[in-house]
């Protein structure tokens, strides 16, 4: 596909007064997010609260929460990306801030198989990259493109359109759906967020003894999730 081609696409999809709307829902939910988040670092508080401190996300947010004017410092850059995402005229700016944040969260999440953010971080990333290929008029500039590639003028540019499109939600609403699924299904045991959460999904465990000895690892002897995970194979063996 040439940049023309893109360029037009991109134009005809900007001109669709129904995926502009879900622009504009997904910069307020991106901002509520990162606002809440913020200022819960700003103001000095350990994010999670109700997280056991054994887990392995717990050791994370409890090392951050030590490192001073650090920790504020990520409010403040969720707080600033938050607002500019707010701003239509800032609103890409707050995009690019976001995206690293969330991008690292994200990461995050999955290492530790930490269920408060396992599926809310991943929605997030791809909520952000909509909005990053929605301002892609203005973020291809910046972008190795040669400026002579570039149509400043494209055909029907202007002219709103009413229609709904259905295969863009509808694309939406699938991958949305295959998300979850997937990040509900890929691990066959979670760390959760506190014991008690952890050893009542040893009810339906194939090996509960050995669940339990994971529940332990994680909580009460504070190990490392693959250290938990290895001492889990272990007793899954001796067990046999």
């Amino acid at each position: 596909m040439n940049i023309s081609t893109l360029d037009s696409i991109h134009s005809q999809i900007k001109q669709n007064s129904w995926i502009r709307y879900f622009a504009v829902f997904n910069r307020v939910a991106l901002a509520a997010g990162f606002l809440i988040a913020g200022m819960v670092k700003i103001v000095g508080e350990r994010f999670a609260s109700g997280l056991s401190v054994n887990h392995p996300m717990g050791h994370y947010l409890d090392a951050l929460h030590q490192t001073g004017y650090y920790y504020t410092f990520i409010g403040i850059a969720q707080i600033a990306a938050a607002i500019l995402l707010l701003i239509p005229r800032t609103a890409l700016l707050g995009a690019l801030l976001y995206f690293p944040i969330i991008l690292n969260i994200c990461v995050l999440s999955l290492a530790v198989r930490f269920e408060g953010s396992l599926l809310s971080s991943p929605l997030m990333v791809l909520s952000n990259l909509f909005l990053l290929c929605w301002y892609y008029d203005r973020l291809k500039y910046i972008l190795p493109i040669k400026p002579a590639t570039i149509n400043k003028h494209i055909e029907g540019e202007g002219q709103i359109s009413n229609k709904f499109p259905v295969k863009f939600f509808a694309a939406v609403v699938t991958t949305v759906i295959v998300l979850v699924l997937v990040l509900t299904h890929i691990y066959h045991i979670m760390p959760r967020n506190n014991i008690a959460d952890c050893k009542q999904q040893c009810n339906s465990d194939k090996n509960p003894n050995a669940c339990n000895v994971f529940c332990d690892c994680i909580h009460k002897k504070g190990f490392s999730l693959q250290k938990s995970l290895d001492e889990y194979q272990n007793a899954l063996k001796n067990n046999k």
